[in-house]
């Protein structure tokens, strides 16, 4: 049985041991809350906040979020492509998010801010009209991936290959045209 639980606060709990319930979470917030290697699939939070939890390892089948913000989050090695599509809204704040992989995903207008976005995968995944303020995208992948409109203009060591990815209209500061240009094999001086 599903429970319904709306404008709950959950806070320093260890779903680790006790794994968070199956259903549907509407306007809750989960503060300090330790869901490592825990599974919440099939779980749909509509209207949530996660601020300073470890989401690190979390399955994700048919895991459904909608106008979900995740604030100082660790989130290590998440399959988001493995979350329900339908009415999928996310932002992320100051989280750190290596090893994830947003596969074929349609995320527009995403808000990224703050984040360290390592090794992450965006293949296929369609991010126009996102913005990218202050992320560090060291190693990351991008093939096929729809970044028009997209604001990179303060990302850092992005390295996206413009044949291989659509740009139109994207945005870019000077300092990363580099990475841009890095396929090329050529030195850029300042």
């Amino acid at each position: 049985m599903s429970e319904y639980l709306a404008d709950q606060t959950f806070e320093k709990a260890d779903f680790t041991l006790n794994t968070l319930n199956k259903g549907e979470y509407e306007n809750c917030k989960f503060i300090y809350c330790d869901f490592s290697n825990s599974d919440l699939s099939g779980i749909r939070f509509l209207d949530c906040e996660f601020i300073s939890c470890n989401l690190s390892m979390v399955t994700l089948t048919k895991t459904s979020f909608s106008d979900v913000n995740f604030k100082d989050c660790k989130m290590l090695g998440l399959r988001f492509e493995n979350c329900n599509e339908f009415g999928l809204t996310l932002s992320f704040d100051s989280c750190k998010l290596d090893h994830s992989s947003f596969y074929k995903l349609k995320l527009k207008k995403t808000i990224f801010k703050n984040n360290q976005l390592h090794e992450v995968d965006f293949t296929e995944c369609d991010l126009s009209s996102s913005t990218f303020d202050y992320c560090d995208f060291l190693n990351a992948t991008f093939d096929r991936t729809n970044l028009e409109k997209a604001d990179f203009r303060t990302a850092t060591h992005y390295r996206i290959d413009p044949d291989k990815n659509s740009i139109r209209k994207a945005k870019f500061s000077q300092p990363g045209l580099a990475g841009l240009l890095a396929k090329y094999d050529i030195l850029i001086s300042q």
